[in-house]
């Protein structure tokens, strides 16, 4: 399928699940996820996966700023489950604009063709004070408090909050839940050359 063609088939599936979400009734959505009846909270959501649904394309993202950070596969140190591959555009950091989040995460299983796949957007905030106790600055989107303060994931990144959304794959947990539990990370994730060693640090629940 051409890519053009393959990106208007995932911007009108994610158009109808976003649709039928908002007709949903709020307990029949598992996991975190925005009202149904806030039309500004699905607006945005659908602005953020129009806007991301070119990046698909992996070399798009690296085209537009986007570079890889951290382990190719991070583990939830707190239970099941994994996130993707943090690709991170600096200029975007600190958005709260559903049309420029600061990080795609792809998967860290590549295919045939040697490139990964998109299944996540998240936005990431630096903690004002550095202080993991304190959640005064704790910024929302779609209606929905980031995650955070959390330590750095990987050399050199501060204190943070920060929310994902899990448009290109589906997450048993919740479209904004941070781990996905039917991702589990390989017993050794495959190293990448040319990024940054990773932090030990654990990602907040």
């Amino acid at each position: 399928m051409p890519v053009r063609s393959l990106k208007t088939a995932l911007v009108c599936a994610a158009a109808v699940s976003l649709g039928l979400a908002a007709v949903a009734p709020a307990h029949g959505v598992d996991g975190p996820a925005p009202d149904p009846t806030n039309k500004q909270a699905m607006r945005d959501m659908a602005t953020a996966i129009r806007v991301t649904a070119k990046y698909v394309d992996e070399r798009e993202a690296l085209k537009d700023g986007y570079v890889p950070h951290g382990e190719a596969c991070m583990s939830n140190p707190f239970g099941v489950g994994s996130m993707g591959y943090h690709y991170v555009k600096e200029a975007n950091w600190g958005s709260k604009d559903p049309a420029k989040p600061t990080a795609l995460l792809y998967s860290y299983v590549k295919d045939r063709k040697g490139r990964r796949k998109l299944q996540t957007v998240e936005w990431m905030s630096t903690d004002r004070d550095q202080d993991l106790k304190t959640t005064d600055d704790r910024p929302s989107m779609f209606g929905l408090p980031f995650d955070g303060p959390m330590p750095g994931h990987w050399t050199g990144m501060p204190k943070h909050y920060d929310l994902h959304m899990w448009a290109y794959e589906k997450n048993p947990a919740g479209r904004f839940h941070n781990w996905n539990p039917a991702l589990p990370c390989p017993n050794k994730p495959p190293q990448v050359p040319g990024t940054a060693t990773p932090s030990t640090h654990a990602h907040g629940h």
